[in-house]
């Protein structure tokens, strides 16, 4: 088996999101850490930097298109790269402050994103902690994702590092509990855990061509063609 890291980032903007509502909707986001975990611990932070080193604001083109590079060479390294929501999310606003969709193209066909391969099966998404949770693992998230920003704006730095750099651990052991046991567990807002198989995880350009799911049972269902519109939307803006 290859090696793997797992990627996230935390976003610096701040406000209340209603029940139900789009994250999307009150992008673009401005960009306060990202960070990568490596399978054998190793972790590594990309962040602006003050003139005493100290973290400080948001990441400018230069440092999100380093992180963009960081995870290609690895991947052209042989290097499984995981994010979870990483396609519809962390990809998407990293190529936008980067302005390099192209880039970022490159990473999304190759990457291993878990939720969008579930979502694609099962129609809806589900959220990290409540698979670590079904899945028996002990580590917790630090905090909820709303407060990163917060505690970043605040200039509680170290915790938001703290925070990004357990997010991209907790992805790695849940990758290697679904690879174990070839199934994904999660626990439901309802507290029961359900299970559905999950034979092997595939990178997106794989999932992509799977065939869309069952969801005439949603109201609002969120077609899995959503989770990657954003790079032709890019893609389209970068050529105006």
């Amino acid at each position: 088996m290859a090696n793997l890291l797992s990627f996230d980032i935390e976003i610096a903007n701040e406000f209340t999101l209603l029940p139900g509502e789009d994250l999307d909707k009150h992008g673009p986001f401005d960009i306060s850490v990202a960070a990568v975990a490596h399978e054998n611990g190793t972790v590594r932070h990309w962040h602006a930097t003050d003139a005493h080193g100290k973290p400080t604001g948001t990441l400018d083109a230069r440092l999100a298109r380093e992180v963009l590079e960081y995870l290609r060479e690895a991947q052209l390294a042989g290097t499984r790269v995981f994010a979870w929501n990483g396609l519809s999310f962390d990809l998407r606003w990293l190529a936008h402050t980067a302005r390099d969709v192209k880039l970022a193209r490159e990473v999304a066909m190759e990457l291993y994103d878990p939720m969008f391969q579930f979502a694609t099966m099962k129609g809806f998404p589900i959220g990290l902690a409540a698979v670590a949770d079904g899945l028996g693992i002990a580590q917790k998230k630090l905090m909820s994702a709303d407060k990163a920003p917060v505690e970043w704006n605040a200039g509680r730095h170290q915790v938001v590092l703290d925070y990004v750099a357990g997010d991209c651990t907790l992805t790695n052991r849940v990758v290697a509990a679904i690879e174990l046991e070839r199934r994904v567990r999660w626990r439901t807002k309802r507290g029961d855990v359900k299970s559905e198989p999950m034979r092997a995880l595939r990178p997106v350009k794989d999932v992509m061509l799977d065939p869309a799911p069952d969801q005439s049972w949603m109201s609002d269902p969120r077609p899995p063609s959503a989770y990657w519109t954003w790079l032709s939307e890019e893609r389209a803006s970068e050529a105006r």
